[in-house]
């Protein structure tokens, strides 16, 4: 319950993009507890490898206590991901960026290939286009900001190294894109 009233309420994104996420077994919230004994939720990104075998989990705290984290033993290059048939992967810094792209961009997007990094570092961009030989097209979306726009800059060379002729940026308005969609929902 907590899962779906901050990320519809709080984060703006649609019920329906929720649901097929949750219904895929790649999101679900948590109940832990601190060394403390206060309970916390987190809202739990799953990453699945090509089998769809759970490799990674990203844990985003619900509410007002802010952190983010890699659960412990989590194979980065397996981050949270949605796999399509289409040629197109589409790139984020954070999975709730990727779902809120969806949200903006709804039609058809279930065709399409999406992967969120859960930071900066390019090794499940790398291992999507390595296991799904049929991605040729990369947009990178990564945040509208000096980090963001530097790390597409540095992963843009690194693809077109590696012989990725269709690479190009989609860049949100705001600094990311769930701002981007909040602000469209105000």
């Amino acid at each position: 319950h907590r899962l779906f009233v901050y990320l519809i309420n709080e984060r703006k994104l649609d019920r329906e993009v929720i649901e097929v996420f949750v219904h895929e077994k790649l999101l679900y919230e948590s109940r832990e507890f601190s060394k403390n004994g206060r309970e916390y939720n987190s809202a739990v990104f799953v990453g699945v490898d090509e089998h769809g075998t759970a490799r990674h989990c990203h844990k985003k705290a619900l509410g007002t206590r802010r952190f983010c984290m890699n659960a412990e033993g989590s194979n980065s290059a397996y981050s949270f991901n949605w796999t399509g048939d289409s040629e197109k992967v589409y790139v984020f810094e954070a999975p709730i960026d990727l779902m809120s792209y969806i949200c903006l961009h709804f039609e058809n997007w279930k065709e399409h290939s999406y992967v969120a990094l859960c930071g900066l570092s390019e090794y499940a961009m790398l291992k999507i286009l390595e296991t799904h030989p049929n991605l040729t097209t990369v947009i990178l979306c990564l945040d509208n900001d000096h980090a963001g726009i530097a790390a597409s800059e540095r992963m843009s060379d690194r693809l077109q190294r590696l012989g990725y002729k269709d690479v190009s940026y989609d860049r949100s308005e705001l600094k990311d894109w769930n701002e981007d969609l909040c602000a469209t929902k105000e």
